[in-house]
């Protein structure tokens, strides 16, 4: 299959110019040694994945790395923590730019890593999986944000999917664009790697079908506010393994978890975060829903659409170098309001599915996988006119509708396809 083209390349090009030394992060099999290998064809690459390798590079760092100097690609560093410190040295003793090119498939860790031993030294990026504007070959960039100049600026090249279903159950990684890759054996190998290398890696995990199951029971919360005690009553754990669990499928790419707007005016907020997979064709594989009809039309669609366009949002930030956890979060009050319902009247707490801040501007947004919808939809949105230090920006709901439209003053509704 042909190299596809990443909408984060110029990112990462720019530190490489600036930085003695980049880090770029992702979850396993997001395309960064691909990406990389195009990007630095004149670098030595070595893989540190390789068990000789990495016996070489943890027993005897300085003599590894006076046997693979810069200008150099080390893949998957976090295999020798203790390279850092040497890179560093390294760093210090000279001051040419682009020394080392590092890359990783546990984010947080590595930040964290290059956080106390680069300061200054490196700059960071993060690979997704990839975005529907990076499998659709579109060239647009710009973060999403649910205003009229952005929708101007998106329609002059936006294409409407023939099946959207198809692309949430297919999920982003790059192998899956080739259709030739037979969907359920990518997963069941992409899982037991996984297992086997990056959890073994992170956590002394005793048996890892229990973290198997755990897998499989975040992944049927997608899109919900984390109960840990429910996890933990489900699989058969206590709530600290749970939590600690948790913080595994984080660390490694595997999920985010979105926080709760929770500013002291809104003082019945709930504080707990939602969870959402990163990847949906992960989820799907997961939660067993095998066919892109299955999925569609199953009791999760609801869940599953919400949580791919969530990802791409966050994908449309991270491909511009854009630390979105800053940016984004979501409000549920435990006040009722009063909406209708299959025709009856019912009481709902209110709901903000995102909430985007920039400059100072809440953009609030719901999602709803239907084609039509209405204002009512966003009767949650003047909850955020209490925040008296905020302004409230355009709202947007993001739905299946066939073209942007104007709901009411300040309130869109826009195509999936246009983030």
């Amino acid at each position: 299959m042909d190299y596809i083209k990443r909408a984060i390349e110029d990112v990462v090009l720019h530190p490489d110019k600036t930085f003695k030394s980049i880090l770029i992060t992702g979850a396993r099999q997001t395309g960064k040694t691909k990406m990389i290998k195009e990007l630095f064809p004149d670098k030595k690459y070595v893989l540190i994945d390789d068990p000789f390798i990495e016996e070489q590079a943890n027993s005897n760092p300085n003599m590894f790395m006076m046997l693979n100097p810069p200008p150099v690609i080390y893949d998957e560093v976090q295999r020798a923590p203790d390279l850092f410190r040497y890179i560093k040295i390294a760093c210090d003793a000279s001051d040419a730019k682009a020394q080392f090119c590092l890359s990783g498939s546990q984010p947080l860790e590595l930040m964290e890593k290059a956080s106390e031993s680069l300061a200054g030294r490196v700059g960071i990026v993060e690979l997704s999986p990839l975005s529907q504007r990076e499998i659709d070959r579109d060239s647009f960039t710009l973060p999403f944000v649910p205003t009229m100049d952005y929708i101007k600026e998106r329609s002059q090249s936006v294409t409407m999917p023939t099946n959207i279903w198809e692309k949430i159950h297919r999920g982003g990684y790059p192998e899956l664009q080739d259709p030739e890759v037979e969907w359920g054996m990518f997963f069941s190998s992409y899982v037991k790697t996984y297992l086997e290398r990056d959890v073994r890696k992170l956590t002394a995990v005793q048996d890892l079908n229990d973290f198997r199951r755990f897998m499989v029971a975040v992944a049927a919360r997608t899109g919900q506010i984390v109960n840990y005690s429910n996890i933990a009553d489900e699989i058969g754990k206590d709530q600290t393994t749970v939590k600690a669990w948790m913080s595994i499928l984080e660390a490694s790419g595997i999920v985010y978890l979105l926080e709760a707007y929770t500013p002291s005016v809104l003082n019945r907020a709930i504080k707990s975060p939602k969870v959402y997979f990163r990847d949906t064709g992960l989820a799907a594989y997961l939660t067993r829903w095998l066919t892109p009809d299955t999925l569609a039309n199953g009791a999760m669609s609801g869940a599953f659409f919400e949580t791919f366009v969530i990802s791409e949002i966050l994908k449309s930030y991270s491909n511009r170098g854009i630390d979105y956890r800053y940016c984004v979060s979501y409000y549920r009050g435990r006040d009722k309001k009063k909406v209708k319902k299959n025709g009856e009247t019912v009481e709902v707490e209110s709901e903000i599915d995102l909430i985007i801040e920039e400059n100072g501007v809440l953009y609030p947004i719901e999602i709803k996988q239907g084609t039509k919808v209405s204002a009512d939809d966003a009767s949650a949105f003047p909850v955020l006119d209490k925040v008296s230090e905020k302004k409230r920006g355009t709202g947007a709901i993001i739905c299946t509708c066939p073209a942007p439209g104007i709901l009411r003053d300040n309130l869109f509704q826009i195509p999936v396809w246009y983030i």
